[in-house]
This record gives C-alpha cells, sequence and structure tokens, in this order.
C-alpha cells in the first residue's frame, strides 16, 4: 500500500507506514518487472507499460527501503522463471 500511495503522490498515513514496518513478508521478496514483450493491457490490467514501469519503481523501492531483499525475475519463459524462483528458495 505504502507503494501505491507513494506513486499516486499520496501521503502514507503513519498507521501504514506503523503496519509496513511491523507486519513483514519473508525477507526475500520476487518481483516481476514489466516485460515488454508480453506485456497487454485488458479489462482486468489496465495501466500502460510506462504506469506498470513506474509502479515497479516505486514498490520496489519501498521494499528495498523496508530492507527486504529484492529478487527480480529473469525475462524468461515461465517453467525458466519456475526453476529461477525454487532454486532461491531452496528446493
Amino acid at each position: 500500500m505504502v507503494g501505491y500511495l507513494r506513486l499516486c503522490g499520496l501521503l502514507v498515513p503513519d498507521h501504514i507506514a506503523r503496519a509496513a514496518e511491523t507486519y513483514r513478508y519473508h525477507r526475500r521478496v520476487f518481483v516481476a518487472p514489466p516485460w515488454e514483450q508480453i506485456f497487454t493491457q485488458d479489462t482486468e490490467r489496465k495501466q500502460t507499460f510506462a504506469e506498470a514501469q513506474a509502479t515497479c519503481a516505486v514498490v520496489s523501492e519501498v521494499y528495498e527501503a523496508l530492507g527486504y531483499e529484492m529478487i527480480s525475475l529473469p525475462l524468461v519463459p515461465v517453467e525458466e522463471r519456475a526453476d529461477f524462483v525454487t532454486e532461491r528458495i531452496g528446493l
């Protein structure tokens, strides 16, 4: 939520900032960056590619500022992405 508030140029209320610090995800966060070759807009995905890039950048900045380890997924087929993730999580 912090990233989306910042993306929209809105202030992050103190209770939201505290929640982001208190209620943590796993320390490793996988990021699926926008990939122009497969990017499409539809009724569910209303963002343009440029908006998706901006969203990814802001959300990534917030996670990094909160101390998460960011791992960017490679721009490869789904099976290779799945292998990449399972290798990183130790399966």
